[in-house]
């Protein structure tokens, strides 16, 4: 008999608002959680709030203006959203890529993913309450990657650098240099963020258990990136169908074993070590000289009537472009896949029956960007 029912009280669910605009939600994102004391009973998220019509909005434009609004939806990892995009135009158009912007597109694809990660590193433990450490070690090492970026596309955010068949304009002469420093350093603030982390009891207590998701319910909820290999399955886009270059680099699949907000945490780290390998490689591998672009490129980009759907992994999962042509300048129909979009529709299945507090630890483990959520 519980107290409840001895002493004859009535107990009633109430429903907690959190969001849009909570800095757990990590952008507009609304969650309402249903409570019974400090269990969540259910979940319903509310998505929207930042929605601006990217999609609509790219088929007015040409192929290369729309460059720009890609970047903008997944505004932490632009580059990469930019290569899936600019892939899909090639795929299209039947354009051939240089061989030496292929390499430029790897290292600077691979070294945004690491920025990525470092963001949600830093945002993670601060979700947990941990540290306030991890948040400084994450931005520190951003911005050594970013000074690179700038230095290439002349922009810290929303590079639009990369084109259709290749790259805007050829990298600094320091490149290949600037690149390595930034590796070596890039180790050793990832060591930096696992030796703060990795080992705390406190974030171990908070995080292992927590939001666990079987392998079964991750493929039935279409999970894609590092929550999909999480539980396990070891499903990466760039070894399963390799694009650009990819089948030209040596480098693992990091896996959890639960499935839980611990592992996706650990994935991602050793993510970031991979991407390091790639980055090397790449760089070691990269002509020194060499056309961007090829070399009979209109002026005025034009596709021939068709569509293709181009898939990359992205930090988040699987990045798709859907793209239809009935020829001339502009694409008649654009669609974004979005991983966090899909990977949201088991934050339910995750957060039911943890406390209200796990609910942001678990929220925070999916690693959303609402600009690619809501497009």
């Amino acid at each position: 008999m519980t107290v409840e029912q001895e002493h004859g009280l009535e107990t009633l669910e109430i429903n907690v608002n959190v969001g849009p605009q909570h800095p757990a939600t990590h952008g507009v994102f609304r969650m309402v959680l249903t409570v019974d004391g400090e269990r969540v009973v259910d979940l319903v998220p509310h998505i929207g709030y930042l929605h601006r019509g990217a999609e609509k909005l790219s088929e007015n434009l040409d192929y290369r203006q729309a460059i720009g609004l890609q970047d903008r939806t997944e505004y932490l990892a632009a580059f990469n959203a930019e290569l899936c995009y600019v892939m899909a135009v090639e795929k299209l158009a039947g354009l051939e890529v240089p061989e030496r912007a292929e390499y430029i597109r790897v290292i600077l694809a691979e070294l945004n993913r690491i920025t990525s990660h470092y963001m949600f590193m830093g945002a993670f433990a601060t979700d947990i309450g941990v540290f306030g450490t991890a948040f400084t070690y994450g931005f520190r090492e951003r911005e050594y990657i970013q000074d690179l970026f700038e230095e290439v596309s002349g922009d810290r955010m929303m590079y639009a650098y990369f084109r259709p068949g290749g790259v805007a304009w050829d990298v600094p002469d320091n490149f290949k240099e600037r690149v390595r420093w930034v590796c070596r350093q890039t180790r050793v603030g990832i060591s930096d963020i696992d030796s703060l982390l990795t080992s705390n009891e406190v974030f171990v207590t908070r995080t292992r258990g927590i939001g666990a998701i079987s392998p079964q319910q991750a493929i039935d909820y279409g999970l894609s990136g590092p929550v999909l290999r999480a539980c396990g399955l070891r499903v990466d886009l760039r070894r399963e169908e390799p694009y650009s270059i990819y089948d030209r680099f040596d480098f693992d699949i990091p896996t959890g074993e639960q499935g839980d907000s611990f592992d996706r945490y650990r994935v991602r780290l050793e993510e970031m070590r991979q991407s390091v390998r790639i980055v090397e490689q790449a760089v070691d591998q990269m002509p020194d000289s060499g056309p961007i672009l090829p070399e009979k490129l209109p002026r005025r980009l034009r596709c021939p009537p068709g569509e293709v759907y181009m898939r990359a992994e992205n930090p988040r999962g699987e990045y798709g472009i859907y793209l239809v042509s009935k020829g001339g300048d502009k694409p008649y129909r654009l669609k974004i896949r979005s991983p966090s979009y899909c990977n949201l529709m088991a934050l339910k299945e995750m957060t039911v029956g943890h406390y209200v507090a796990d609910a942001v630890v678990i929220l925070g483990s999916i690693d959303i960007v609402l600009g690619e959520v809501d497009r």
